[in-house]
């Protein structure tokens, strides 16, 4: 069997959803299953991560040559609002848009129940629920690197942090609120910042932001940003799963998080803390209850750990033999 794994505009995204197809790639070398990253019509299955126009053309293409083609539904319309400039804007014709490119997939991948949920009322292809899945190994040996990024960052512990795009999507103005009322505790956030991509609110969020509240930009090993990460606050509004989240369950951090749909799997003040309110205080109080005491931060960062477990690279893997071998027949 042979994949053709497409990711359309592979040079240009990044974040999560390109932390995903680095994921399924590593998978498909451990199944060792033969794949190519052009898209191909003499492949067994096509399967393509972003349904940009290219994708489409060549997904009906394939659908007309009788190769089962497989989408996955990294992007909607929900969480595509509030990313970067012009996303708002551009996010209410993207559903019509999405929900035609979907309707050419033999079989669609969903990153969580969540996703599946509203891709159902997208398109009537079948969905699958398959993990964005959690890269262990690369985290590995991340312990090491806690001076020489507090050294880097002037970070005291306990930190609380965040790894990802800035962006107001995942709860910017929540987490630099929240630093502001916490004077005294430290907050990163740690990933890209490029300001050209930034709407005004952000920028001003960003540069309006308190002096313990620090925004590192991208940074060359993220496992530093595991080594000084004390407490991950993930204040996001809208998330389809959250690999970030996922990588620090792993790394044994606890983790509060935003009481969304999204995070239902999780048990609340076993595997994380939620938060049910939209303004920063009843996350101060969350916070405070973890940086106040550290034995409750390491039962439940231990907690997250064997939880992230099931999301490893090994078990998520075998959800894709079955796919394929399902879609071949």
């Amino acid at each position: 069997m042979e994949i053709s794994h497409y990711f359309e505009f592979e040079r240009y995204v990044t974040g999560g959803i390109r932390r995903s197809v680095a994921h399924q790639r590593k998978m498909l070398d451990r199944l060792g299953l033969a794949y190519t990253t052009e898209p191909s019509l003499e492949a067994d299955v096509f399967h393509c991560n972003l349904m940009g126009p290219r994708s489409a053309w060549y997904a009906r293409r394939a659908r007309s040559r009788g190769v089962p083609v497989v989408a996955h539904t990294h992007v909607t319309a929900e969480d595509f609002g509030d990313s970067f400039r012009f996303t708002n804007a551009l996010s209410k014709p993207l559903r019509p848009y999405l929900e035609r490119v979907y309707g050419l997939a033999d079989a669609l991948i969903c990153p969580s129940e969540y996703n599946r949920r509203l891709i159902e009322t997208y398109a009537d292809a079948p969905t699958t629920v398959v993990s964005n899945g959690v890269d262990r190994e690369r985290l590995e040996g991340f312990e090491a690197l806690d001076t020489e990024y507090r050294e880097r960052y002037d970070l005291d512990p306990p930190t609380v942090f965040l790894v990802g795009h800035v962006i107001k999507r995942k709860g910017l103005e929540t987490f630099v609120e929240t630093a502001r009322r916490m004077p005294d505790v430290d907050f990163a956030w740690f990933g890209p910042l490029d300001r050209r991509l930034k709407g005004r609110e952000t920028k001003a969020l960003i540069d309006g932001s308190p002096d313990n509240c620090t925004f590192t930009g991208y940074v060359d090993d993220v496992r530093g940003a595991y080594a000084v990460g004390d407490v991950f606050f993930f204040p996001t509004h809208e998330e389809n799963e959250g690999i970030a989240l996922l990588e620090a369950m792993s790394a044994g951090a606890p983790v509060v998080v935003r009481d969304i749909e999204t995070f239902s799997w999780l048990d609340d003040d076993e595997d994380c803390v939620k938060v049910d309110g939209s303004g920063p205080d009843a996350f101060v109080e969350a916070l405070e209850r973890l940086v106040d005491d550290p034995q409750l931060r390491e039962r439940l960062g231990a907690n997250a750990a064997r939880r992230s477990e099931a999301f490893s690279l090994e078990r998520v893997a075998r959800r894709y033999r079955s796919l394929y071998d399902e879609v071949v027949a």
